[in-house]
């Protein structure tokens, strides 16, 4: 008994320091680890902060994505102070300063170490209509939108967000009256079925929410509030009207009625008598 209890003494205790000596090599290990990580970083930091890491020249910047603004117009946004080191540059706020101060939907601005450079995705806000006031009309309740441009969302844009920048796009043919607030959620819906139409759309007019007014090839059309069931299907009809002019003389119209599309009607000016009346 003697015997092995001297047995079982001795391995437990060449156990116990084989689990220390792995213990120490594993904190050794650590060690070195660590060390080799933080050299590894502090070398990566002094070596990108070198000369050679740095944003010099503008033309280390690349623009993908743009159509309207060039890519000059859109690096003069960056608030970058050339030259500056790679890892000073903040694309978060490269990211907001050109949206805030452009006509940008959005944008990803990435940085790229071979070699040093940026690179900055967009998404522009594409104008569609030009956007007026008009005067007010008796049950406006909102401020109209001022004179711009505004996009397939209703965003709204100021006129002079591409002329500051000197690039000034085509304007849209189409025009929006009076599109605010209250009207601004139905815009969607309202651009996507016009852009839909095979007749040529001039105007649209949004100030009464109980009649929507549309200018196109066929002379004026009352549309009566908006019901997004039902602006498609009085747009399709209005397409079978294309032939109105070979029936009756553009001139002796005075607008179309499509508040109802299953039973559109003409409306004639009222002809002005030739002579005065004659008053007692």
């Amino acid at each position: 008994m003697t015997g092995i209890s001297s047995v079982s003494s001795d391995n437990l205790k060449v156990r116990r320091q084989s689990l220390k000596r792995r213990r120490q090599t594993r904190i050794i290990q650590a060690i070195w680890r660590s060390l080799a990580i933080a050299a590894l970083s502090g070398g990566m930091i002094w070596f990108v902060t070198r000369p050679n890491w740095m944003i010099s020249d503008p033309a280390q910047v690349t623009i993908k994505g743009n159509t309207y603004l060039s890519d000059a117009a859109i690096r003069s946004l960056l608030p970058v102070n050339y030259p500056q080191p790679l890892l000073n540059i903040r694309p978060q706020l490269l990211r907001d300063t050109i949206q805030n101060q452009a006509p940008i939907e959005t944008a990803i601005v990435t940085r790229g170490l071979f070699p040093p450079s940026l690179t900055i995705e967009i998404v522009e806000h594409q104008p569609v209509a030009i956007a007026l006031p008009g005067p007010p009309m008796p049950g406006q309740k909102t401020q109209p939108d001022p004179v711009g441009l505004v996009d397939a969302q209703g965003f709204w844009m100021p006129q002079n967000s591409y002329i500051e920048l000197e690039e000034a796009p085509e304007l849209p043919n189409l025009t929006v009256v009076g599109l605010s607030d209250e009207t601004r959620h139905h815009w969607p819906g309202i651009y996507h079925a016009l852009s839909q139409s095979t007749l040529k759309i001039f105007e649209i007019d949004l100030r009464s929410p109980h009649n929507i007014v549309l200018k196109t090839e066929l002379g004026t059309v009352h549309f009566g509030p908006y019901l997004n069931s039902a602006f498609a299907q009085q747009l399709r009809t209005l397409a079978q009207m294309r032939k109105l002019p070979d029936h009756v003389q553009s001139g002796q119209v005075d607008y179309i009625d499509l508040r109802n599309p299953n039973n559109p009607a003409v409306q004639l000016k009222i002809p002005k008598s030739s002579k005065p009346l004659k008053t007692s």
